[in-house]
C-alpha cells in the first residue's frame, strides 16, 4: 500500500477497483484487511479505498501512541481526504471507523452520500460499568487483544481466522498495543458522544449490529442511534462486533442494494 505523510501521522492507504467511491474504515484494533471477506465482491462495482488507521496494517506507528483518540483518527482521515482531493462517497465503518465516518459526514455533508454503519462508536450512553471498563482496557491491566477478538467475533471464518492471528501477533506489539489503550481512553471523552448532534446526518444510513456483540449492543446503541439518525434503518444480524467478517454473504446481501441507491427508508432495531 502506498503511504501519505499527513500533518498528524503517516497513513497507508489504497484504491482498488473502479466506479463511484466506497470508503472502508476500519476498526480498533484492526486493519483494512478486515474487510477481505467482501473486498472482491465490492470491487466489481465501485472504487473502493482502504484506510489503515495510525499505526495499524501497514501505517507506521505514532511517533507518540499514547497520543492516539477517536479525534486524531477523526483529523487523520479529513486530511487524507483533502490530501487526496476524494470526490463524494458512501462509507462503510466499522466500530471507531463507523464514528469517524458519521462525524465526517456530520461535518462535511456534501462529502458523503450515504452510510453503512456498522456497530458504530458514539452511541454508548456511559455509566460506571462501561466507564470502568475503558478505563481498564485504556490502562496495562487491558485484555489483550487475541482475547478480546475470542469475545467478539463469534463466528468462524477464513478472514476471522487471520484477524485472530493479526490480534495475536502484529497487534499485539507495545506500540500496537499503546494505540489501542489510548483509543479505549477516548471513548469517554466528550468528543465521542454523536447522541447530541447525530440528528444533523442527513444522509441515507444503513445501521447494521451485531446481536451477539458484547462491546456495542444492537439493544441499547442500535435503538439510539437509529432513534437518532433521521434516515436510518437498522438490522441486527446474528454476529458478532464484524459482520461482514463474521458473515460476509449476509452483509453483502444486506448492504448491495443499499449502496446500488444509497437511500434507505427509516426503519427500527
Amino acid at each position: 500500500m502506498p503511504q501519505i505523510q499527513l500533518p498528524s501521522a503517516t497513513i497507508s492507504y489504497a484504491f482498488e477497483g473502479t466506479g463511484p467511491l466506497l470508503v472502508l474504515l476500519h476498526a480498533n484494533p484492526g486493519d483494512s484487511r478486515d474487510f477481505d471477506g467482501i473486498l472482491p465482491v465490492l470491487t466489481r462495482e465501485y472504487r473502493v479505498l482502504l484506510v489503515d488507521w495510525p499505526g495499524y496494517g501497514e501505517s507506521p506507528p505514532l511517533h507518540d501512541p499514547d497520543s492516539a483518540s477517536v479525534m486524531l483518527f477523526y483529523r487523520v482521515w479529513c486530511e487524507l481526504a483533502e490530501a487526496l482531493a476524494l470526490e463524494p462517497a458512501i462509507f462503510i465503518g466499522n466500530s471507531v471507523g463507523g464514528y469517524v465516518a458519521a462525524r465526517y459526514a456530520i461535518a462535511e455533508p456534501a462529502q458523503v452520500r450515504g452510510l453503512v454503519l456498522v456497530a458504530p462508536g458514539g452511541f454508548t450512553p456511559h455509566n460506571l460499568v462501561t466507564r470502568a471498563f475503558c478505563r481498564v482496557q485504556g490502562s496495562i491491566l487491558s485484555l489483550p487483544p487475541a482475547v478480546l477478538t475470542r469475545l467478539y467475533l463469534r463466528h468462524d471464518t477464513e478472514v476471522t481466522r487471520e484477524m485472530h492471528l493479526r490480534a495475536r501477533y502484529e497487534q499485539s506489539t507495545p506500540a500496537a498495543r499503546a494505540v489501542n489503550r489510548a483509543i479505549w481512553r477516548s471513548f469517554v471523552a466528550a468528543e465521542h458522544d454523536l447522541r447530541p448532534v447525530a440528528a444533523d446526518i442527513v444522509q441515507p444510513t444503513l445501521l447494521i449490529f451485531g446481536k451477539q456483540d458484547p462491546l456495542i449492543p444492537a439493544s441499547r446503541d442500535g435503538k439510539i442511534a437509529a432513534s437518532l439518525i433521521a434516515q436510518a434503518s437498522c438490522v441486527v444480524t446474528n454476529t458478532g462486533h464484524a459482520p461482514f467478517a463474521e458473515a460476509p454473504a449476509e452483509f453483502l446481501h444486506l448492504v448491495l442494494p443499499f449502496l446500488a441507491t444509497a437511500g434507505v427508508a427509516a426503519g427500527a432495531c
